[in-house]
């Protein structure tokens, strides 16, 4: 009898393990991607957090910026960068992914096949090497998945450009169930002319806006098929190259899209559960603020 008893009891808890962890899992597929729009002046860095707490951090701004971003990963507990993407050698998108490579374990490494002769690019290269990190190449094609939950493509470079730095640039679609990010780097016109030859499927509900609003990048016809509820551009405030122009931000204005930028409001966070996306700030204004 008592053997029979100690069997149902073995039964019964094994029965509670395995609800606990249907419901767990439960718990994990409706939880929310985040995706952080770090203020690092003129420049770009963006993380992503899956659901089931997978990272991946695009750019990491300019030299200065390696230990602001360290910095902000480390109060969100994160100790490990599951991908990590330089989309271009520019100093102002790879400057600090040295720094972020020395101090944080890293599973995957993307950066398009395009060189640079700068120390910035080489010391990105070196650190990538001391770490035992092989660089894949970002390209057209490429997929893979943030976590369980996070599809990821990879949308440009679409074919080989030349000397242009900001034609390599890596352009990344991030799919959570019905909702998707676009970023874009600086990518200008010619890609995103590349892109819509492509057939790639552009609709996203969010577009990180190419090279910091430049109106050499977001052109009309692109801005029309990505077709996004929001834009955000990352630039520091009054900067010298005056960045977002104003043909740019004219041209979000004429088609009522909302305008997160980094500039105005430091840090944006977007929460996503699949099916709506949210921030917990307003968004900023279509102003100018340079001088040309």
């Amino acid at each position: 009898m008592k053997k029979i008893i100690t069997v149902l009891i073995l039964i019964f808890a094994i029965f509670l393990v395995g609800c606990s962890n249907k419901k767990l899992d439960n718990n994990i597929s409706n939880s929310n991607l985040t995706v952080h729009f770090i203020d690092v002046k003129q420049g770009d860095s963006t993380l992503i957090i899956s659901p089931d707490n997978k990272t991946m951090l695009i750019d990491a701004g300019d030299n200065s910026q390696g230990e602001n971003i360290k910095n902000y990963l480390k109060k969100l507990n994160i100790n490990k960068i599951d991908v990590l993407v330089g989309t271009h050698p520019d100093a102002d998108h790879i400057g600090g992914l040295d720094y972020i490579i020395n101090n944080f374990e890293i599973n995957s490494f993307y950066m398009p096949r395009k060189s640079h002769n700068t120390k910035t690019f080489k010391d990105v290269l070196i650190a990538a090497k001391n770490k035992g990190l092989t660089i894949k190449e970002a390209k057209y094609g490429v997929k893979f998945k943030l976590g369980n939950y996070v599809k990821c493509e990879i949308l440009n470079p679409v074919k080989k450009y030349g000397n242009d730095n900001n034609l390599w640039s890596a352009v990344i679609k991030t799919t959570y169930n019905n909702k998707s990010f676009l970023f874009t780097g600086d990518a200008e016109f010619k890609n995103e002319e590349d892109m819509i030859k492509s057939g790639a499927n552009l609709k996203s509900d969010v577009l990180k806006l190419g090279h910091h609003g430049s109106s050499t990048s977001t052109s009309e016809k692109f801005l029309k098929i990505v077709n996004p509820d929001v834009a955000v551009i990352s630039c520091k405030y009054k900067n010298k190259y005056g960045h977002p122009h104003k043909e740019t931000l004219k041209l979000l204005k004429k088609y009522n899209i909302p305008l997160y930028r980094t500039d105005e409001q430091g840090n944006i966070v977007f929460y996503c559960d699949g099916n709506k996306i949210w921030t917990d700030k307003k968004p900023g204004t279509y102003n100018y603020y340079g001088n040309k």
